[in-house]
């Protein structure tokens, strides 16, 4: 599949059925491209399909499988969308909260590969059968570990503030599994593969809590 060039060629891309749930529609939408009138399409669909279609599967299905319905609030960037998004968060906009595209290819950036020869796909999203628990509570720790314990191929994971929004990515390399907590000002670091706190079963941070829709999808 090459670059789509008429509405009719990216119809048909977004019309890509990523896995059982997701298809590429969903993942192309981006506030910055849409506010700025900036394409958002990728310049090697093949690649990009591969690497969402990983995350879907691996990621995403098993995530909708015990927490019910996910929002998805940014999935895809161009190199262009991405770039610019960045350059503005250089100039101190916090609105525009992009890496550099570097850091991105792998990432957001799905139809790039990172320097190392590796894919990997980063979504973020929103659990909405969590967020009244959160609003309530502030707690994103019970959710970051029933992650930990029950989706066995995330590479890294990183929560924000706001309706604990987070990270998530598929990524074929090897990774340290980490996750953590990124404000503005500070990131904490709540686990990663080399830390004792890591192994074994963490259900007790989330029972009672989690999961929200066991079994439905």
């Amino acid at each position: 599949m090459k670059k789509p060039q008429s509405v009719a060629e990216l119809t048909e891309l977004g019309r890509v059925r990523l896995s059982e749930h997701f298809f590429m529609r969903e993942m192309l939408y981006s506030e910055v491209a849409n506010f700025h009138g900036m394409p958002n399409i990728p310049d090697d669909p093949e690649l990009a399909i591969e690497a969402g279609s990983k995350l879907c599967r691996l990621v995403l299905e098993p995530m909708r499988q015990g927490l019910g319905h996910i929002t998805i609030r940014s999935a895809y960037r161009s190199p262009s969308v991405n770039g610019y998004c960045n350059e503005r968060l250089k100039q101190g906009d916090l609105a525009y909260f992009c890496g550099e595209n570097e850091f991105n290819r792998a990432r957001h950036i799905w139809d790039q590969r990172d320097a190392a020869g590796h894919i990997g796909a980063t979504v973020s999203l929103v659990i909405p059968g969590y967020l009244d628990h959160y609003e309530r509570s502030g707690d994103f720790k019970a959710l970051a570990w029933w992650l930990k314990d029950h989706i066995e191929h995330y590479a890294e994971i990183a929560f924000y503030p706001r309706q604990c929004a987070f990270n998530i990515r598929w990524y074929e390399g090897p990774s340290e599994r980490s996750i953590t907590h990124v404000e503005p000002s500070a990131r904490t670091l709540l686990t990663k593969s080399s830390m004792e706190n890591f192994a074994g079963d963490h259900s007790a941070a989330y029972a009672g809590v989690l999961p929200v829709h066991a079994g439905r999808a």
